[in-house]
């Protein structure tokens, strides 16, 4: 049997698809990501939506933002048609091979603190880590309130009641 026999398979070029393209502002190009063939870009808002999906996941959070983001998210959610803001309390930079993760968010009440943030930060470096294939370099994690089980109740329950003036 001589070498000229065995049959050989030639690669096929890959097929072109038309990608929408990322303002510049938002899109960073990961040289690192992807096929040898072509660059792969990731938007800053990509990252951002990823680590909030990823901190909501956990246990223990009860919400993302400082005050003033909770209620323009919340007035956000009254619009009928309208959708929640998954990057809400998460802001990112993202780098070429790298990105860093700062995080906001509100805890329930009787939560380890230390455990929430370190359970969220491997949670937000394996999720960003595995689908975008950049280098997460740090989460910081800001936590700017407890949540308590009756705080949302009463201010339902505060409208309703009348209470008798305390100054005549």
């Amino acid at each position: 049997m001589t070498d000229s026999a065995i049959p050989t398979a030639s690669p096929k070029p890959a097929a072109k698809r038309s990608v929408a393209s990322v303002p510049a502002a938002d899109a960073v190009v990961a040289d690192g990501i992807g096929s040898a063939g072509g660059r792969t870009s990731i938007a800053d808002v990509v990252v951002s939506k990823i680590a909030g999906i990823a901190t909501r996941e956990i246990p223990g959070v009860h919400a993302l933002g400082g005050g003033a983001a909770r209620a323009v998210g919340m007035l956000r959610e009254r619009i009928p048609g309208s959708k929640t803001n998954l990057s809400q309390g998460v802001s990112v930079e993202v780098g070429e091979t790298q990105a860093a993760v700062d995080i906001e968010l509100v805890a329930e009440y009787g939560v380890a603190i230390g455990e929430l943030a370190g359970a969220i930060r491997e949670n937000v470096i394996s999720a960003v880590e595995r689908m975008t294939g950049l280098e997460v370099t740090e989460v910081n994690i800001s936590v700017t309130d407890v949540h308590l089980d009756g705080d949302d109740d009463d201010a339902d329950d505060a409208d309703d009641t009348t209470t008798e003036p305390r100054v005549r």
